[in-house]
């Protein structure tokens, strides 16, 4: 028997949604675009959902919105996918890497704070909800009044983090911009797929527009509309192709009510995986800073430490001969050669990330993990690190 890192669950509601949209003759932005939307609204509690084709695209859309442009400084952490500071690159601006919290791997608002008192020309703050579990946000001394003090937008990358809470609510429901990912391995798929969500009228007014090509009227109103005139439509500005079609829409509608589901099955699988691995002295636990129950799961990473019998890469590669798939989240962006050298990054200024990167390594947790892979993955593991 294998265990895959990652498994699809079966898919018979997303099946009949597809066929509805293909005998619909309708397949890009429509209908199912805008009822996805609705959803996303209605859970985040905010004014505005918009649909698109990627959470990157996403990304680089709510920062456009804001007015980011050549000359401003974005904080971004070291440790996430290099979408997440590729798209402040995508507008002129320059990233401002900064390390994190070592036990939760999440931004810690006094760093950031730190940093931004010694960032002129700072604009935003990008804040990834590393894992599945919300950055601190809340509170005299979260990261949103960190970000208000400093008159600075805060930007949520939550492409780990839905569906996901905190003390104030569901991620997405505060802050300037956040952004959702529906891609091939993530907590609910579309296969590729992304959602931003504001309460800015201006930022969706700008990112409704720009996520396709500029225009001022939405495709599907134009070919629905009923008036004579519903053709005629404006460019306003050189946007963008990110829309999300109706195709993708459709199975992210199925995935959305399943989620609670999926989430709630992670939440088993990593709960046995605690308990057993708790005990083990070459291994070291992330630390959760909200309850499980508000945690999305998406990731389950474990860190070798200085007393494990085996190297991170020889645990990885001998895992993969006894069939059990891992994946690293992720290589530090201070490391890759591009930030490294444009913006002459030391490694020894991410102290944090080093350590969780040197050890870090992914395991299985989804949702149609069966207990017989769950308790293949914890044997293999214990094995290893306790020869």
């Amino acid at each position: 028997m294998s265990v895959p890192f990652f498994k699809l669950s079966p898919c018979d509601e997303e099946l009949d949604n597809v066929r509805q949209v293909l005998e619909s003759g309708w397949l890009t932005t429509g209908k199912w675009a805008q009822q996805l939307e609705g959803l996303f609204a209605d859970y985040c509690g905010v004014q505005h959902a918009l649909a698109v084709n990627s959470c990157t695209a996403a990304l680089h859309l709510g920062i456009e919105a804001l007015g980011i442009g050549p000359g401003d400084k974005v904080l971004v952490p070291s440790l996430t996918f290099t979408a997440s500071a590729e798209v402040i690159r995508y507008v002129g601006a320059d990233p401002v890497f900064v390390d994190i919290d070592r036990d939760t791997l999440l931004l810690d608002p006094q760093v950031v704070d730190r940093t931004l008192e010694q960032t002129p020309g700072a604009r935003a703050v990008v804040a990834v909800h590393f894992g599945g579990q919300s950055v601190a946000l809340d509170g005299d001394a979260g990261l949103l009044a960190v970000c208000r003090k400093h008159n600075v937008k805060l930007v949520q990358d939550a492409a780990h983090a839905f569906p996901a809470s905190d003390t104030y609510g569901p991620v997405g429901s505060v802050g300037d911009v956040t952004c959702f990912s529906f891609y091939a391995n993530k907590t609910i798929t579309s296969g590729e797929g992304g959602m931003l969500v504001t309460n800015d009228d201006e930022v969706a007014k700008r990112v409704k527009m720009m996520r396709l090509h500029g225009i001022d009227r939405d495709v599907w109103d134009r070919f629905t509309g009923t008036r004579a005139s519903s053709w005629v439509y404006d460019v306003k500005a050189p946007g963008f192709k990110y829309n999300m079609p109706d195709l993708n829409a459709a199975i992210a509608v199925a995935q959305f009510h399943k989620a609670e589901s999926f989430r709630q099955a992670r939440q088993v699988i990593i709960q046995q995986y605690r308990q057993a691995f708790s005990d083990i002295p070459g291994l070291t636990l992330v630390q959760s800073r909200v309850k499980d129950e508000q945690h999305s799961h998406h990731l389950f990473p474990i860190v070798l430490n200085e007393k494990s019998p085996i190297s991170r890469d020889d645990f990885i590669s001998t895992l993969a001969d006894r069939g059990v798939s891992t994946s690293v989240h992720y290589r530090p962006l201070h490391q890759m050669s591009y930030y490294r050298e444009k913006y002459e990054l030391d490694p020894q200024a991410f102290p944090n990330t080093e350590a969780y990167w040197q050890g870090c390594v992914s395991l299985p947790a989804y949702p149609a993990m069966s207990q017989e892979s769950i308790d293949r993955v914890i044997t293999e593991v214990t094995h290893l690190l306790t020869r």
